[in-house]
Parts: structure tokens; C-alpha cells; sequence
């Protein structure tokens, strides 16, 4: 509100000498009425005032010329420079302040817009017009009302408070407070505003939008959304027609639908692509189903993931390539991959076998491809009858309207069901009618068929058919197109996420690392590229190309595909059990590692151990699959299953650990927490070594040389062990000399002074 002060006294305060220079309303015309020669009022019929640049007309007119004052009823007109015309029902006008208060039906006119309120004060000097019980302002692009208004006739700007209302073809905006100017259709905004298009809707305290243009930007509380999406950021910048948006710190890009949230300083987004790109400590929240313990509390287990860019997009799913789920079977062992679902769960076109009476035995297919006929006397020939003529019809129909590549094809055309002959008759006869007819006569005589004969002697069966071919006809040469069905994968899409060097992920039981990511809704699999290394538990996998498939939003298989190595660590040691070959495919029960299988030159590296927990012996085997099976994050079992070739080695024989070729440990890249994902892991700082806390003490030595304590001290110690050692030689034998020399040896290898160099020099022992 203050602001809106400002603006007006600004504007105004250049006229306000103006209008202390007085000048006298001048009568141009009118049809005198009465006159009060005492009080010099005139009352008037059609007067025409001039006042300045302004001419004044109306209907009648109260003249007040000691006061320079007029009122006017009726067809009220102000004309002023030929830029400005207003229009009421009545009008007081005081020519010493230049204000017109103009009331009902009040419309003020320039050459882009149109104004009307009930009440407005216009001054003549300023241009200034003024309403405060509600107005309208229309011109060819917009329309706006709002309670209070002030309208600057020479700057076409116009300020409003109060319920702002602002219409476009394209938008509707609502606003507490708001200034617009008719000329340049920019709008700017000083309070909560809604900017609400056909399908999103912007939110700012503080802005600027243009009805025009659709460009905007706006600097507080910002929020961007788009059905299930939105876009918050400190500053926000849009273009509504190419559909372009930019944000700048804090920015949060969420889907509800989803339950994905994009975090970081600096985004872009595009609407027909319906795509984010986030940068500068860019990273993203995945809801998943596991929960972890917070406080005594259990909390959903969020996947993280950060990068230097992430992108996030809605794509057609027809478009990505999915990926099949490797499955585990009943006995525990790796089975034939899962196929993503082609269809989407839309049913199969036509009738079901069950629904026309249709024998699940299939029918004998010749090698050339025909349908070889049917023993006499089938029992699966149905009786003729109105369901007959239906499912006749709907054969034909069904035929001509499945899809190439749909499942209905596969399961009707190519697997061949027993079909009814009257079906049959119809793929191999022309004439449909002539092959009921003999499928008729063929029948034994029954309850049914006698009702059938009794229909065809009229003839009504002849006429029902070919009423049915005709109409089957004309329903396949209109309707072609429309019988075609739509395939949902063309229409369905779904929500992928791409990541762009130093990616890095957290979750309570999985972290991982890499140079790029991609991930999609329609396979739920993390791929990770370029030298990726992914932690579970105690165990590290890389390779590759790495899959991580979630399954109802948990931990549920890993492939490890190429170069494949997996190394697992015990809580309380420090051996590396390792595992090797072409492909890793590992299955996860609650969150926890618990099968793997290995193929492809499998090699593994297992140190066993006994009750005591202590390492018995190393086992290193090769195969064409090794199957590993984990128990409280540790490998229990390693077992070979093709081929196998090893060794096993006692540990006291083992001299030193075995590492296979290709063996890399890195716990130190390994993300540990949700801040290591969005800032990276914290550089290490350099170890500078630290002083003594005692100072050595210095001494006084021979011709006055400073030496350290310390070193006096011990030559004291080695004058006292070569003196003992004198004394008893001639009482001792060899053994007992040899002990008494250790006493010297711990002292001996001591410095005398402290050490400058990486070089520590031995004290000589002196001779007694």
C-alpha cells in the first residue's frame, strides 16, 4: 500500500503547481433556464463547459460561478484532448481543483481501454482517475476488476487492491494487490497472486506476468504446479508460450503421483517435454516401502540420489527399453527372466473360449498350416441357434479387428483352440449361409435343431444370416479405421530419471557410486553406467554395467553385468571373501542380500571358520557357476555348481591373503549418509603432526653444548647395562649374557637426538 502511495504522489506532485494556478470555467454554450442574479447561479439546458484542454457537455447544468463549481445530470461527456472520453450520469466539477467526482454508470475511454465503476474522481490536471467501490477495466486483451483503483492516463498504468481480478484467453490471475499497465499488457504484482492457465497455475507474492507475451518471473514464495507436479524455487522464470520455466536456489520439483522429489540451486523446466533439469548440488527422494527405526520410530526408507545433473521427464513407454527381471525359483534356483508386461493389463479383443463354449484341447494343425476336418459325429459341434448366428458373426468381427502384435493373435490364430465347425466352415467356405446349412443337415435331429428346422422352412434363417454378412460387411468397409484398437503402450507414459557424472546413492541398506544413471517407473530398475560400484551390507559389487531392480517399491534383484566382482567383508575381520565372473545376479529378502549366483568363469575366494569364529582355512574355486548363499550379512555357503575345480589351503599355511585379478576395495567413496549424497563426500584433510605436549628440556653439556635430556639419560642407561654385564660375565654363562644384552638393545636403537630425518641411525654400544 505504501508503495501505491508513493506512485501516486510521485505522479501527481509535478501537476499540484499547476493546479494552484486557478482559472475560470468558461460557458461556451447552453439554453439558459433561470438565473440567480444574487448568488450567480445559472441553471442550464445542454451548456458545453470548456475548462482548459477539456470541453464539458451534459443534458442540465447547475452553474456556480462565484465558486467556479459546476454539476451536470445526465449524458455527462468530458472530452479532453481527444485522447481521454468519460462518461456518467452525473458529474460535479470544481474548476479551482481541477477534480471531477463523476458518479452511475460512470465509463472512462482512451485509445486501449475502457474503464467503468459507478464512482470515479478524475483529475483533469494529472490524468489521474480514482474508484473505490469496485471497477472494471477491459481492453482487447484483458479484462480486470477489482475493488479499489487508480488509473495514470499519461503512463497507461493502473493500480489495484483489493480482490484483483485479471482475465486472459490464456489465464485468469487473482491478486491482493497489482499494477498494470494497458499499454505494454505487463502486470506486477506486490502481494499472494494466483496466475491460473488451462492446465497449471503459478503462484508469487511478488512478480511480474505479461497477458501477452506469458512472460513472468517472480521473486517470493514461489510455486509452480502442474497437476501432480510442481516447481518451487527462490526466483522463477516462465515463458507461458514456448512453455519454459527457470529456477533459481532452493528449488524443489515434486510429483505426488510418483512420490519423487528433485532438490538443487538451478532448474529448468519444459512443459511439452514435461522435463526437469536440476544443477548445483542437484539430488532426489524416492519413496520406497521399507522402513527404518528414527527414535524408537519407525520411518519410511527414502532413496537418495545425487549428481551434478539430473534430469526427470515423462516418455512414452513404448520408447525405453525395459528390463527383464531375473527370478529365483521355488528351489532356490535362478529361473528364466522375467518379460516386462507388453500389454499394460488391457484385455484381449473378441470373446473368450470359455464365453462361446469352446473346448480347452487344441485343435491338430497340419504342417502346411490348415485345419485338418473333423471326425464325424464331434462333440463339439454346437447346435444352431441365435447364439450360433452370434458367434458367427463375432468370428468375423474378431478376425479382421486384432491387432499384429497383440496377444489376442497369439492366443486365438496361432495356438488354434478348437473353434466350432461352423467357424470353420466360415474360414474355408464363401459362402457362410451354404456352410450352416450343411452343418445343419449333418445333425442328428434334436429339441434344438427341429426349432431350427421349423425356422428355416420359412425361410427366416436365410434372411437372419444374410441380414447378419450384410451388416458385417458394411461394418468392416465403414468402420475400418474405428475397428482398429488402440494399443495402450502407444498412449501410456511414464516417469524416467537420467544422472550425470559423480552420481551417488544412499539408502539405509544400499549405497552406490557411478558416472551416470538412468531409471525408469515402467521396469523399477536403477541402471548405473561408467565404472559403478554399489555396497550392500558388507559386501561391494562392480563391474560394468550394474541393474538394481525394486519390486513394490523394496530391494528386490542385482545384476552385475561384465567384468563382475563382488567382495564381502566380515563385521571382525579383515579377509576379503571375493567373487568373480561375466554376471552376478544377487536376490534380496527384507532389504537383505540373501542368494547369489555367479556365471561365466566364476572364481571365488572363501576363508572358512570354525565355531570359535576363528579362520580355518581358505577355499578358491573355478566354475561355470557358483551359487553363494548369505545368512545375517555375512556369506554362509559358497557352492560350486558347473565344473567345479579348487584348492583348499590351511591358514597356517596361507603366507599371505589371496586377491583374484581385478580385485578393488574402496570404502572410502562409499556414500554414508543422505548430506554425503547432496554435498559429495567431505575432502580429507591433511595430517600435520603434532607437537609434544612436553617440551624437551635441555642441558647443559660438555664444553658447553646444549644437549637434550633425553640423550643424557640414556647413555647413563647403556653405561649402567655395560657395567652389570662386566660384573657378572665370570659368573654366567652364554645364555644369561644374551638376555642381559637384550636389556641394552631396546635402549640401544633409541636416537640421541630427535629424529629430523626419515633415517633413524643406531648408537653404536661403547666399549667399557
Amino acid at each position: 500500500m505504501q508503495k501505491i502511495r508513493f506512485f501516486i504522489i510521485f505522479f501527481m506532485f509535478p501537476f499540484s503547481l499547476l493546479a494552484q494556478q486557478r482559472t475560470k470555467i468558461i460557458l461556451k454554450d447552453a439554453r439558459v433556464g433561470n438565473t440567480d442574479g444574487k448568488k450567480n447561479i445559472s441553471y442550464l439546458k445542454f451548456p458545453v463547459f470548456s475548462h482548459e484542454n477539456a470541453t464539458l457537455t451534459c443534458d442540465s447544468a447547475v452553474f456556480y460561478q462565484n465558486d467556479n463549481v459546476f454539476e451536470a445530470f445526465k449524458n455527462v461527456h468530458i472530452n479532453q484532448g481527444d485522447t481521454i472520453n468519460i462518461y456518467s450520469d452525473h458529474l460535479t466539477y470544481n474548476g479551482n481543483t481541477k477534480i471531477a467526482h463523476l458518479t452511475s454508470n460512470v465509463r472512462m475511454v482512451d485509445k486501449e481501454s475502457v474503464l467503468t465503476t459507478n464512482t470515479l474522481d478524475y483529475n483533469m490536471a494529472t490524468k489521474v482517475g480514482t474508484y473505490v467501490e469496485g471497477g472494471k477495466i477491459v481492453n482487447k486483451d484483458v479484462t480486470l476488476t477489482s475493488k479499489n483503483g487508480y488509473y495514470f492516463s499519461n503512463s497507461r498504468d493502473s493500480y489495484f487492491r483489493y480482490n484483483v481480478v485479471v482475465v486472459t484467453p490464456q489465464t485468469t490471475i487473482k491478486s491482493d494487490t497489482l499494477r498494470y499497465n494497458t499499454l505494454t499488457n505487463w502486470a506486477y504484482f506486490y502481494g499472494p497472486t494466483n496466475i491460473k492457465g488451462k492446465e497449471d497455475n503459478l503462484y508469487t507474492e511478488n512478480g511480474a506476468y505479461n497477458t501477452k507475451t506469458e512472460y513472468a518471473y517472480f521473486g517470493k514464495k514461489n510455486l509452480y504446479t502442474n497437476g501432480t507436479k510442481s516447481l518451487k524455487g527462490d526466483s522463477l522464470y516462465y515463458d507461458g508460450i514456448a512453455g519454459y520455466g527457470k529456477a533459481v536456489r532452493n528449488i524443489i520439483f515434486k510429483d505426488t503421483a510418483d512420490k519423487t522429489v528433485l532438490y538443487g540451486q538451478l532448474g529448468y523446466y519444459y512443459k511439452i517435454d514435461e522435463r526437469a533439469v536440476v544443477t548445483k548440488n542437484a539430488y532426489v527422494g524416492m519413496g520406497t516401502k521399507d522402513s527404518i527405526t528414527v527414535n524408537k520410530k519407525l520411518q519410511p526408507d527414502t532413496l537418495w540420489l545425487g549428481s551434478d545433473t539430473l534430469e526427470t521427464q515423462m516418455v512414452l513407454q513404448k520408447t525405453l527399453k525395459l528390463i527383464e527381471s531375473p527370478v529365483l525359483k521355488k528351489n532356490n534356483e535362478l529361473g528364466d527372466p522375467e518379460k516386462p508386461q507388453k500389454n499394460n493389463g488391457a484385455q484381449v479383443p473378441g470373446m473368450t473360449a470359455e464365453e462361446i463354449g469352446i473346448t480347452k484341447k487344441p485343435e491338430k494343425i497340419d504342417p502346411k498350416g490348415k485345419a485338418k476336418p473333423e471326425k464325424k459325429g464331434n462333440k463339439n459341434v454346437l447346435p444352431i441357434d441365435s447364439t450360433a448366428l452370434k458367434v458367427a458373426k463375432d468370428s468375423l468381427l474378431t478376425k479382421v479387428t486384432l491387432p499384429k502384435d497383440s496377444l489376442a493373435k497369439d492366443t486365438i490364430l496361432q495356438k488354434k483352440p478348437d473353434i466350432p465347425l461352423i467357424k470353420d466352415s466360415l474360414k474355408v467356405t464363401k459362402d457362410p449361409v451354404k456352410a450352416i446349412k450343411t452343418e445343419i443337415a449333418g445333425k442328428k435331429p434334436d429339441s434344438l435343431s427341429k426349432k431350427a428346422d421349423s425356422l428355416v422352412k420359412p425361410g427366416n434363417v436365410v434372411k437372419k444370416i444374410d441380414a447378419a454378412v450384410k451388416t458385417t460387411d458394411s461394418l468392416l468397409k465403414k468402420n475400418a479405421k474405428d475397428s482398429l484398437p488402440v494399443n495402450p503402450l502407444d498412449t501410456v507414459k511414464t516417469r524416467s530419471i537420467k544422472a550425470y557424472h559423480n552420481v551417488r546413492v544412499y539408502k539405509s541398506n544400499m549405497q552406490a557410486k557411478a558416472d551416470s544413471l538412468f531409471y525408469t517407473s515402467a521396469d523399477s530398475t536403477l541402471r548405473w553406467y561408467g565404472n559403478p560400484i554399489l555396497w550392500s551390507q558388507n559386501s561391494q559389487q562392480t563391474g560394468d554395467t550394474i541393474y538394481l531392480r525394486l519390486k513394490n517399491n523394496k530391494l528386490n534383484t542385482l545384476q552385475v553385468i561384465d567384468n563382475a566382482f563382488q567382495v564381502n567383508v566380515n563385521a571382525d575381520s579383515a579377509k576379503f571373501n571375493q567373487i568373480k565372473g561375466k554376471l552376478i545376479t544377487a536376490f534380496f529378502k527384507d532389504g537383505e542380500l540373501s542368494t547369489m549366483f555367479v556365471d561365466g568363469n566364476a572364481e571365488s575366494v572363501y576363508y572358512n571358520r570354525g565355531n570359535d569364529s576363528a579362520y580355518t582355512d581358505m577355499n578358491q574355486t573355478v566354475s561355470s557357476r557358483i551359487k553363494i548363499i548369505f545368512q545375517n550379512k555375512e556369506i554362509r555357503h559358497i557352492l560350486t555348481v558347473k565344473e567345479p575345480e579348487g584348492i583348499r589351503v590351511p591358514i597356517a599355511e596361507l603366507k599371505e591373503d589371496v586377491l583374484l585379478t581385478g580385485f578393488t576395495w574402496k570404502p572410502e567413496q562409499r556414500p554414508l549418509s543422505k548430506k554425503e549424497v547432496i554435498n559429495g563426500k567431505p575432502k580429507a584433510k591433511a595430517v600435520t603432526p603434532k607437537k609434544s605436549t612436553v617440551a624437551a628440556k635441555k642441558t647443559a653439556g660438555p664444553k658447553g653444548k646444549i644437549t637434550n635430556k633425553a640423550d643424557v639419560n640414556k647413555k647413563g642407561l647403556i653405561k649402567e647395562a655395560a657395567k652389570e654385564i662386566t660384573k657378572v660375565a665370570s659368573k654366567i654363562d652364554s645364555a644369561a649374557i644374551d638376555s642381559a644384552k637384550a636389556l641394552i638393545a631396546p635402549v640401544k636403537n633409541l636416537p640421541l637426538k630427535p629424529d629430523t630425518s626419515k633415517k633413524t641411525i643406531p648408537v653404536p654400544l661403547k666399549k667399557q
